[in-house]
């Protein structure tokens, strides 16, 4: 599905704080980077809530970065307008950047679809929202799906969807859903298990400060990280607290990178770039000057490096042996120097 693994996406979510200019700025540093894509968010305040402003409508959770927010108001800060979108995608791609996006209703897969995108993201706090993702599905196109706070049996039931209408490449990432997510809170192992129970290739969504889950989750064998992105924290933005600034992503881009390159494949004696360095192992050399005749003792050898006389393995064979020619210290022990 994916060129090369990890595939870093890099989420503008809403960062851009409603200037185009920025996002733009956004799209180049996430180039420089060296990420593989950029994602955007499609929606607008009415796709995703009603302007109610109390209530069930207000953020309020006491460590919420959002607390006594509207939620109408929220989204409407933190969505990209739609018009964006196209000039966005070009730039990206411009840079070599895969460019998509997540849709959080139908009319913004209706939309995205005559941008022509080339996959999408299905959110985790909508991943249970089987209309959406079966019309994501019927574009045929390769789909990323973060399960959050999902129970197997919901993973379960959102994959099934997909599968009734086709074989889209799917690819399932753990997530923790909680802005910023503490790192103990990961549980990556639950990879290895959502690949065994559906098939799928499975990578992280990551929504804790730092990179060390990114290259945690590399070495465990996600196929995609996806963190959020932004140019200066102490600038703000509503994501900012957990994302990533330019340099932090290029950190995250070389560790996750190094991490893949050190899995290797299964490898026993030693790399062909190990090969030389076999001599400087031990072995067993001449001790002292000897003539011809003489009987072996623990004197007169010593297991040093490097390796060119007998392995020690037959130290207990050669003690005791007799001398068939004269030896020299220093001369690595050889069984034609024995009678």
């Amino acid at each position: 599905m994916f060129e090369k693994t990890p595939f870093i996406i890099a989420e503008l979510s809403g960062n851009h704080e409603q200037d185009f200019e920025l996002a733009k700025a956004m799209i180049q540093a996430a180039a420089y980077a060296g990420v593989d894509a950029i994602k955007l968010q499609t929606y607008t305040p009415d796709t995703m809530t009603l302007d109610i402003r109390q209530g069930e409508f207000m953020v309020s959770e006491s460590d919420s970065l959002w607390r006594g927010s509207n939620l109408y108001d929220l989204y409407a800060k933190a969505s990209t307008p739609w018009e964006w979108h196209k000039p966005l995608f070009e730039l990206a791609e411009s840079l070599g950047l895969v460019a998509f996006s997540s849709p959080f209703d139908l009319s913004a897969v209706a939309f995205l679809e005559t941008l022509n995108v080339p996959m999408y993201k299905i959110a985790s706090f909508e991943m249970t929202d089987i209309p959406l993702i079966q019309a994501v599905a019927r574009t045929g196109k390769p789909i990323i799906m973060s399960t959050g706070m999902a129970t197997l049996d919901e993973i379960e039931e959102a994959v099934a969807a997909i599968r009734a209408i086709g074989d889209n490449p799917l690819t399932l990432l753990k997530c923790t859903s909680t802005y910023p997510a503490r790192i103990e809170d990961s549980n990556l192992v639950t990879m290895a298990d959502l690949a065994t129970h559906t098939g799928c290739s499975v990578g992280l969504s990551d929504h804790t400060q730092g990179l060390g889950a990114a290259v945690a989750a590399t070495a465990l064998g996600a196929t995609v990280i996806e963190k959020h992105f932004v140019l200066d924290r102490s600038a703000g933005g509503v994501d900012a607290a957990f994302s990533m600034e330019p340099a932090e992503m290029k950190a995250l881009v070389d560790a996750c990178r190094a991490a893949k390159a050190a899995l290797g494949s299964v490898t026993y004696g030693g790399s062909d770039a190990e090969q030389a360095a076999k001599k400087y192992r031990r072995s067993i050399y001449v001790a002292v000057d000897l003539p011809a005749g003489t009987v072996l003792t623990e004197d007169h050898l010593k297991i040093i490096r490097p390796s060119f006389g007998l392995a020690p393995k037959h130290w207990p064979d050669v003690v005791g042996k007799t001398l068939s020619v004269a030896v020299q210290k220093g001369q690595p022990l050889a069984w034609d120097m024995m009678a």
